[in-house]
């Protein structure tokens, strides 16, 4: 029994040996465990620094895409009402020559018939008061005139 007990305490001694190597190891590790810490916090203020930074110029970055976006969506839609006024015109000038061409113009061919036939007659001296109501039919003429243009140009 001596032996055993020699043997545990031989292993006693040199566990208590390996204890105080690892001891001294753990007390050389410590300072470089802390300046690890002190490095850790330093790069994780340094990435909180640039996580803000990179956030603030996502903020400008998207700022910047929505004006441009804005700006660009109110030069297509200017383009599209100048298109659709310029196709709207369009379509009312021709509108505008049907109806002169189609309603207007027989009207004023039913009023110069008469006007012509009255011409005529004046120049052949028929009667004195003629050449008055040769004016007077001009002024009528001139007037349907006038106001037939007046029409044409408030119905555009």
């Amino acid at each position: 029994m001596s032996d055993l007990v020699t043997a545990r305490e031989e292993l006693m001694a040199v566990a208590i040996g390996d204890l105080g190597t690892l001891l001294d190891r753990v007390e050389k590790l410590a300072p470089q465990l802390d300046a690890s810490r002190m490095e850790l916090l330093s790069a994780s203020s340094d990435l909180a620094d640039m996580v803000e930074a990179y956030a603030k110029r996502m903020d400008e970055i998207t700022e910047n895409a929505k004006l441009q976006t804005v700006k660009h969506i109110a030069r297509r839609a200017d383009e599209m009402a100048r298109g659709t006024v310029d196709t709207q015109t369009r379509a009312m000038e021709e509108a505008a020559r049907v109806v002169f061409r189609n309603e207007i113009g027989p009207v004023l061919q039913r009023v110069t018939l008469p006007l012509q036939d009255v011409a005529e007659l004046a120049r052949k001296g028929a009667r004195p008061w003629e050449g008055w109501l040769l004016h007077a039919a001009t002024a009528v003429l001139a007037s349907a005139i006038s106001w037939a243009m007046a029409t044409w140009l408030w119905l555009r």
